[in-house]
């Protein structure tokens, strides 16, 4: 299937991308890697006036450090980050989820925050935002803001951007002390969009735990830390209280099974790695 007429701009500089943006008020999409924007636009989910391209310009590859963290700027590949120098020991949740993200081809083009902008339900990277506590940087001709992960995602493939705003960067917090991180995944094939995933952070108090693919968002909840019958207990409880999606690859069950095995599993992978 071929795309919806557009208009195309090879931005070349930031500015100019904020100057359409807010010039065609809603009607325009920002082009990075163009894995998750190039498929849209062939099966005419997405129909926007105007793509603007801003892989020609330069600084929006950059891989930052900052006092909240890891920063991943707008052009950022996927198999860059990946490749990062310490990610394992700086970013451990990070450097297990990142080789499920599609395919190692995808990657080399894919960006981090094409991803985010995405907000599929299922992609892993929106995921570890949230299960990081990390947050999205936004900008525009009104100025920049910074919005928490948890309140970014707004629903199915929907976010708190606003119409004239990219995705600046987005942060993912450095690793703690004494505090264990594992991420598992079950889908068809690897390399497809989860059918359901799970990111643990664990201490020696308290169970953080974040799942994908289930519900339209991805969601999180905090525990003391729970042992036995009582974590099996709190895993059924979250695998019921999420809206569990039926659609072609699994139904409601199946998804639910799977936050309560692969929640256990990585729940338990975290514990045994406390550093």
């Amino acid at each position: 299937m071929k795309p919806a007429p557009f208009d195309y701009v090879r931005a070349e500089s930031l500015d100019e991308v904020l100057d359409v943006l807010a010039a065609e008020q809603g009607e325009a999409r920002i082009l990075a890697g163009g894995q998750s924007l190039l498929p849209m636009l062939s099966m005419r989910l997405a129909r926007p006036r105007v793509v603007i391209d801003v892989g020609r310009i330069r600084g929006l590859d950059a891989v930052e450090t900052a006092k909240d963290g890891l920063v991943a700027t707008a052009g950022l590949r996927q198999a860059t980050l990946l490749a990062h120098p310490g990610l394992e020991r700086t970013h451990p949740l990070l450097a297990a989820a990142l080789p499920w993200v599609g395919h190692v081809q995808t990657r080399a083009r894919g960006t981090i925050c094409g991803s985010v902008a995405h907000a599929d339900p299922s992609a892993e990277l929106p995921l570890c935002l949230v299960a990081l506590g990390g947050s999205v940087r936004l900008i525009s001709k009104r100025g920049r803001r910074r919005v928490e992960a948890r309140d970014f995602f707004t629903g199915l493939m929907s976010t708190g951007r606003r119409e004239d705003e990219m995705i600046e960067a987005v942060s993912f917090p450095e690793a703690k002390r004494e505090t264990g991180y594992a991420f598992r995944e079950f889908g068809r094939r690897h390399g497809d969009f989860a059918i359901a995933s799970v990111a643990a952070v664990v201490t020696t108090k308290t169970i953080e735990i974040s799942v994908g693919g289930v519900d339209d968002v991805p969601a999180r909840r905090a525990w003391p830390r729970l042992e036995g019958s009582a974590l099996d207990d709190a895993l059924n409880a979250l695998a019921w209280e999420l809206d569990a999606r039926d659609d072609i690859h699994a139904d409601q069950r199946l998804r639910r099974d799977l936050v309560r095995s692969l929640g256990r599993i990585a729940i338990t992978e975290a514990s045994q790695c406390l550093v």
